[in-house]
């Protein structure tokens, strides 16, 4: 017997409603095979069957596959952003924070489908204001956090604390597409903490 696809709607469940949450079932079933099968060509059929949704329900809302793709990637690295600045908080110095927060970031799960969806911004210029749009939420969340870090721990950085983020995502992400590219060498070859400045206050005397 054919799964059933959705729960009859209520009188009160408005359409946009409905339509929001088959969009975010979408978004997080294909996240999670991102997860599961990292470097798998995910077909439509199986990405709407784990979101119990229908096929043509991906490009109804997503326009393609790719843009789904780009979307569900995203959603990957912000959840393992917000791992990592839970490894940050329980950092005792400037010095371990630099440390723990570059390794952790290396070894984040959702960096090889992150890779790709930069790939597909740079080779299909109509998914680029999509990579965009989550980088720049990607940099305003890293910000805050690190700002609540600074303002909690009495820390300073060298520069101006939005371009310390950018500038740290960028070097990480970037590390990633060359070893997808072929570039000789692992993410791990890279002294991804000497992109942060983040440092304690000097005593005054």
């Amino acid at each position: 017997m054919e799964k059933k696809r959705t729960e009859a709607p209520s009188p009160s469940t408005r359409p946009r409603d409905r339509g929001r949450a088959t969009r975010r079932r979408l978004i997080e079933a294909t996240a999670r095979l991102c997860r599961e099968r990292p470097g798998a060509e995910l077909s439509v059929a199986e990405i709407a069957d784990a979101a119990d949704a229908f096929p043509n329900q991906v490009t109804y809302y997503f326009g393609s596959k790719d843009s789904l793709l780009v979307h569900a990637a995203f959603l990957g690295l912000l959840h393992d952003a917000r791992r990592i600045e839970r490894i940050g908080r329980q950092a005792p110095d400037a010095a371990a924070f630099r440390r723990n927060t570059a390794r952790a970031v290396l070894a984040m799960p959702s960096l090889p489908s992150v890779a790709r969806a930069l790939a597909a911004g740079i080779s299909k210029p109509e998914l680029a204001p999509v990579v965009d749009r989550h980088l720049q939420l990607l940099f305003r969340q890293s910000e805050r956090f690190v700002s609540q870090i600074l303002d909690s721990r009495g820390w300073q950085t060298r520069r101006p604390l939005g371009v310390e983020t950018r500038t740290f995502w960028s070097t990480a992400l970037g590390a990633v597409l060359l070893v997808r590219a072929g570039a000789h060498g692992t993410v791990t070859d890279l002294d991804l903490a000497g992109a942060l400045t983040i440092h304690e206050q000097p005593e005054h005397v």
